[in-house]
């Protein structure tokens, strides 16, 4: 099966460019966010000595709901969850608009 692309030529595409073709930009960025804001979120909570229990307890929420906020497959969590674990670390969440650019990108920066 021929692709019309000559074996071993390198594309201008961008690999977000690729990604947007296949439909697939937005979810890989949503993931990322997601996977960052969970990174950042266990850190603190390393630093300052607290248990996803305790964690819980400080989000008056469930040990269940807290794994689905570390969870980046789960894509459900609302702002207020974030807003409450941030909360909960001594934390707050920044959100800004931003201008646009011409790479598509959804609105998302990081």
């Amino acid at each position: 099966m021929k692709t019309g692309r000559k074996k071993g030529s390198v594309s201008d595409e961008t690999f977000d460019e690729f990604l947007a073709e296949q439909g697939l930009l937005q979810a890989c960025e949503d993931h990322a966010i997601k996977e960052m804001i969970a990174d950042q979120l266990a850190v603190a909570m390393k630093e300052q000595g607290i248990t996803k229990s305790a964690m819980a307890g400080r989000m008056k929420t469930s040990r269940r709901q807290l794994d689905r906020l570390f969870d980046p497959s789960v894509s459900s969590v609302t702002l207020d969850t974030l807003r409450r674990a941030a909360s909960a670390v001594g934390r707050t969440i920044r959100i800004e608009l931003v201008p646009g650019s011409t790479s598509g990108r959804n609105g998302i920066s990081y």
